[in-house]
């Protein structure tokens, strides 16, 4: 998603459109015929691509937790030889871009994640508990003074200072995405750094 250059398939597209209508209007707001208005084809159409709205969210929500996990761990192997602050400053970049880019998301996985069946949402939570315990590592290399449950908490909190991204405003309110980007590192790293203390 944040990191492609190449042009959006179909399903992509569907995909986000989907999602931000979702966040705009809720799940239930909004109709396949929408969605299919939204990217240039019938509502029908739709279903070449996915068997329904339920699929369209348990894939999008799926989708960005199995994302970010595959990120943090490849930004764990490329840290060959970094310092653990380093791969801190990584993950923390990776999360950035995750939170600033994919902002329907964030709404998404907040308002409507119980409306996944309940192999989805606990496929879901299982991924999000293996991407919290590899940040949980790092932050305790950083800060070899914190506990495991007081470094788990700091990764969530600071998660849920990264993922406060949707109540900045528009995007075009923000100061601007470097801006926005270096502030949210300073308050994660600000954040872990008085947790440690």
């Amino acid at each position: 998603m944040a990191t492609r250059t190449d042009a959006p398939t179909r399903r992509e597209q569907i995909l986000k459109e989907a999602a931000r209508l979702f966040a705009e209007r809720g799940f239930h707001g909004v109709g396949v015929d929408e969605i299919g208005a939204a990217v240039g084809i019938s509502g029908p159409g739709l279903y070449r691509h996915f068997a329904g709205k339920d699929a369209m969210l348990a894939e999008l929500l799926v989708g960005i937790s199995e994302q970010l996990l595959r990120g943090a761990k490849r930004r764990l192997a490329e840290a060959d030889g970094s310092s653990a602050a380093d791969v801190l400053d990584s993950l923390i970049e990776g999360h950035i871009d995750f939170a600033l880019d994919d902002r329907p998301l964030i709404t998404l996985h907040d308002r409507e994640l119980d409306r996944l069946r309940d192999s989805d949402r606990k496929l879901v939570r299982q991924l999000q508990r293996q991407y919290v315990e590899l940040w949980v590592g790092v932050v305790r290399e950083v800060y070899p003074t914190l506990t495991e449950p007081t470094a788990r908490s700091a990764v969530h909190s600071v998660f849920g200072l990264l993922n406060s991204t949707p109540h900045l405003g528009r995007p075009g309110a923000l100061p601007g995405r470097g801006v926005t980007a270096v502030l949210l590192h300073r308050m994660a790293r600000g954040a872990f750094g008085a947790a440690g203390e």
